[in-house]
């Protein structure tokens, strides 16, 4: 690919951002670092009646916190500034009024009422689809139908009006997807869409393709609910005779409930119980809150990672890859075309994965953070052994802390069922001995606490389970979790000495 490659996302601030436009984003960013072209974040906030306050810091805090680095933007700046279409409706106006004068769009008068009489009147007709269109065009408030004189009346007047695209009769438009190949609709199947509404905003088709145009955008990767908007937008650039720059055009696939029927929506979050937006998120106006990937726990690299997978292959089996890996293998002709579940199980084992192969030292702070409400003070050195004797066990950052609190305080709850069927009576006289063993070590490691462990029940021919079990109650509480060597190393002799004595002391021993 020799040409220049520019690509933009562009959101609408009409609320949280979902993870789906997430995987959009992130399969821009691949295809613009793996050609080393230019990917643009422009904010597409013309439609006033539904932005949102703080949805465009949102959106931006979590394409940053998903590690997706733009090149041109709001905060970035570039040559092809405003990069918010609010700020560039002075632009729009002159192409509106250049296809009007043109012929390929007109001005239209009819209230809503009118078009709504004219609905109700085609469906009383047995038309199940009624729309503004070649045929019924012609019967409307329009420039198409009113005298010159009358227009220029009305529009001197102050009469609200629009412009609509005259979609052309019996005209095959055809276009390239990179996901779906060739794409055919007739012209006879649209209507004739608003291209500015009355309060001189444009509607979304106007400004997506002129700004693209203006932009020099090249591929344009969305989401595939954007199809059916595609054949109108090919003919606005037939229709500005820029047929020949019209960019390359590739629609994903939905992401899937779990089980693989309908959109993963927004509201699927709390049924599933996982988040659909990538950070937490609050309404400004109203008490809507949502949790998001980041603070339930979940790496940027594990998510991004995962989503890549989502309606796309790297046409092997590599599942667990870096960034530098997905942008070397990514193309779009790997992009499936059926919609992909979202499995939540999986995620988890990514999350997993990329939690293990992270340095000890980057979960300081989230451990520290999760030890807020406990009294103690730790040091780095015994968090990060902390950190390092769990960190195989759990699936979140947060649960280094949460999944082993017996790590950082004493217990004072036992297991329950542990308690009646493994705390005996010679288990107790059996942890006295190894007691007297443990006060001889002149060295407090989990290899010379096992070792001595191991010759204790060799010597006294004991099973390994009738001492380990009740070890692990006394010191932990619970039933299972890191090995008991290393949690007693970890937290000092005098601690574990106290537990083992406390144990001994207070646990009766109960019927089975």
């Amino acid at each position: 690919m020799s040409d220049k490659v520019v690509l933009r996302f562009a959101p609408s601030p009409t609320g949280p951002l979902h993870i789906g436009g997430v995987r959009t984003a992130w399969f821009n960013y691949l295809f613009a670092k793996k050609y080393n072209g230019t990917l643009i974040l422009r904010i597409e906030d013309t439609d006033q009646t539904r932005f949102v306050p703080g949805a465009e810091a949102y959106i931006k805090e979590s394409l940053e916190w998903a590690g997706i680095q733009f090149d041109e933007g709001v905060d970035e700046g570039g040559p092809n500034g405003p990069y918010r279409q609010s700020e560039r409706q002075h632009l729009y106006r002159q192409y509106a009024d250049q296809l009007v004068a043109e012929g390929k769009a007109y001005l239209a008068f009819d209230t809503p009422e009118e078009i709504e009489a004219m609905r109700e009147n085609l469906k009383a007709k047995g038309h199940k689809m009624p729309t503004y269109n070649y045929v019924t065009r012609n019967s409307m408030s329009n420039s198409l139908t009113l005298a010159k004189e009358e227009v220029e009346a009305k529009v001197a007047a102050g009469v609200p009006y629009v412009i609509r695209m005259r979609i052309p009769r019996k005209e095959e438009i055809r276009f390239h997807d990179q996901v779906r190949q060739w794409v055919v609709v007739h012209s006879n199947q649209l209507d004739d869409k608003v291209l500015l509404k009355s309060d001189g905003l444009p509607t979304y088709h106007l400004a997506n393709v002129v700004d693209d145009h203006l932009m020099g955008i090249t591929h344009v990767i969305r989401g595939e609910e954007w199809l059916p908007s595609t054949p109108l937008h090919v003919l606005l650039y037939r229709a500005f005779g820029w047929e020949d720059q019209m960019p390359t055009f590739a629609h994903l696939p939905l992401i899937l409930k779990p089980e693989g029927k309908g959109k993963l929506s927004k509201r699927d979050g709390d049924k599933y119980g996982f988040p659909v937006f990538p950070i937490d998120w609050k309404s400004e106006i109203s008490d809507e809150m949502a949790t998001g990937f980041r603070e339930s726990g979940y790496l940027p690299e594990a998510l991004t990672n995962f989503l890549a997978l989502l309606g796309w292959s790297p046409g092997n089996d590599e599942e667990l890859m870096t960034t530098e890996r997905m942008i070397e293998a990514f193309s779009l002709d790997r992009i499936q075309k059926g919609g992909a579940s979202f499995n939540i199980d999986k995620l988890k084992s990514f999350n997993q994965a990329y939690l293990r192969n992270t340095a000890d030292e980057d979960f300081l702070p989230v451990v520290r953070k999760n030890l807020e409400d406990k009294s103690g003070e730790w040091t780095d050195a015994f968090l990060l052994q902390a950190i390092s004797i769990m960190k195989e066990r759990v699936q979140f950052p947060q649960d280094l802390v949460h999944a082993a609190p017996f790590l950082y305080e004493k217990p004072t709850t036992f297991d329950q069922k542990m308690h009646r069927k493994r705390w005996k009576p010679e288990g107790k006289e059996y942890l006295r001995g190894l007691l007297e063993k443990w006060d001889e070590l002149t060295s407090w490691e989990s290899p010379e606490l096992e070792s001595t462990f191991d010759t204790f029940i060799t010597d006294n021919e004991i099973g390994k389970g009738k001492v380990l079990a009740p070890l692990r109650l006394a010191l932990t509480g619970a039933p299972s979790g890191p090995g008991v060597f290393d949690i007693a190393a970890l937290i000092g002799k005098e601690d574990t000495f106290h537990r083992i004595k406390y144990a001994i002391e207070n646990l009766e021993v109960v019927a089975a």
